[in-house]
């Protein structure tokens, strides 16, 4: 009895059940420490990217910009298999099942070490001909290699502190992933002036300040976790090997890891049409890019709350709440779309301002109309954000594939025609064009989904 009332303390104190309580109040209350964290993390990279185009110029800022695409690639596929761990695990913190939910913690983590030592191997290994077959202009070609083989060999960095939040997460604990991504945040801008100023590192300075920033970040959170969850300290026997679980988490993180890939094969194919036009319109699209990043915060820290409310809410089978918590979210997405596309309209170039020198004028008037178009359309991107991981928290991965593959073809289209027909105009309705294709998909696949559920509760009952 008294070991029960210690659990239940440990688990009141560090983390969050979403499963009960007003659904608006908690996820605004689970939201916001995500966005801050965001907001941190875009903000240091948004002063790599000001240091490396006012320091370095021009050519370096498009030197790291033809490398986002292919970065979100593979980086993404990271990101989004340590959100398809975390999913199991909120299902068994909702269940209430907690050796369950350290058993796939430990399985998790087994998981985790393989695949970052195989990506992390395979895509250094291929670096510079990915380049070469994205047709990255020469002229910005030596500062696209030396950025990206960086951050790529820092891979294992991103899975150590990806899987640690994505656990914490999952029990409904969304600050103490926030306290060191801030402090990391501003190591990594230290380290920025350190490398690219004092040891004159150029592009590379960024990139090692970047991976170093979040490898302290990860080590952190580990030590932390250790010493102050209890709730998930693992034993000898939870630490074995599980062929269930391992299914359970491929199923649940490869589909998650692909959508964010599948999506990304768009992007790379869009910033392969975009290099044809040149370095100057990729240094436009990489200052915008910064700024529309740093915008769309808020519809990221959605998602994530959407994924871990869906996750212990099913767990918990409490499907009733399912449609509350969306509704409620996504009437806070559309008022703060409206707010971003005011900013953009009124602020955008200001903000793209930052990245580049004023004297720039063609470039800063191409990444304000990238600005302009792309916020009149963030009301489908904040759909796209609140339903798909909604979906994925409800434990529907592969659907995400399918949103993921919607917003490739949008992209691919955009791609072969519009950008061809349109030139820079093409450009700025890629993402537009995607976020549009996806709910198409998105809208009705929720639907399904919840139907699906309901029936699957009511055959179990």
């Amino acid at each position: 009895m008294a070991e029960e009332v210690k659990v239940k303390a440990a688990v009141k104190s560090a983390t969050k059940d979403m499963t009960v309580g007003s659904p608006m109040r908690l996820i605004l209350g689970f939201s916001i420490p995500l966005l801050c964290g965001a907001l941190f993390q875009q903000f240091y990279s948004v002063v790599d990217t000001v240091i490396v185009g006012r320091i370095l110029g021009v050519n370096a800022l498009a030197g790291v910009g033809a490398t986002g695409s292919v970065n979100f690639m593979i980086v993404g596929f990271c990101m989004g298999v340590c959100s398809g761990f975390s999913i199991p695990i909120a299902h068994k913190f909702g269940a209430r099942d907690y050796s369950g939910m350290r058993q796939f913690v430990a399985n998790s983590t087994w998981l985790a070490a393989a695949f970052s030592a195989v990506i992390t191997v395979t895509v250094v290994f291929l670096c510079r001909n990915i380049l070469i077959w994205m047709k990255t202009p020469e002229d910005i070609f030596a500062e696209s290699y030396a950025y990206i083989v960086v951050i790529f060999a820092g891979i294992p960095a991103t899975f150590l502190y990806n899987m640690l939040s994505g656990i914490i997460r999952a029990m409904g604990n969304s600050r103490t992933p926030l306290y060191f991504l801030t402090l990391s945040s501003i190591l990594n801008i230290g380290l920025d002036f350190l490398c690219i100023l004092t040891f004159d590192m150029g592009v590379a300075g960024a990139a090692v300040a970047t991976v170093v920033s979040q490898l302290v970040s990860g080590v952190l959170c580990l030590v932390y976790t250790m010493k102050k969850f209890e709730l998930l300290h693992i034993s000898r026997e939870e630490w074995r090997f599980n062929p269930h679980h391992i299914w359970t988490l491929c199923g649940m993180g490869i589909p998650m890891g692909l959508q964010y890939s599948i999506t990304a094969i768009g992007s790379v194919i869009l910033q392969t049409a975009v290099n044809t036009l040149g370095s100057a319109v990729v240094a436009s699209v990489t200052a915008a890019g910064k700024v529309s990043m740093f915008v769309s915060c808020p519809f990221d820290a959605m998602g994530t709350t959407m994924a871990t409310y869906g996750g212990q809410n099913v767990g918990a089978k409490k499907l009733e709440r399912l449609g509350k918590g969306l509704k409620d979210c996504i009437v806070l997405g559309v008022g703060y779309s409206v707010i971003a596309f005011a900013i953009m309209y009124f602020f955008g170039t200001n903000l793209a301002a930052l990245f580049v020198d004023a004297g720039e004028t063609a470039l800063l008037e191409k990444a304000g109309q990238f600005l302009i178009i792309n916020g009149a359309f963030y009301i489908p991107l904040a759909l796209v954000n609140i339903i798909r991981f909604m979906i994925q928290g409800m434990g529907f991965g592969v659907l995400a594939i399918l949103a993921g593959v919607f917003e490739m073809v949008a992209r691919t289209l955009a791609a072969l025609l519009l950008v061809p027909a349109f030139g820079f105009i093409g450009v700025c309705l890629a993402s537009p064009l995607a976020w549009l294709f996806a709910d198409a998909f998105l809208i009705p696949a929720y639907i399904h989904v919840r139907r699906r559920l309901d029936k699957m509760m009511g055959i179990a009952e």
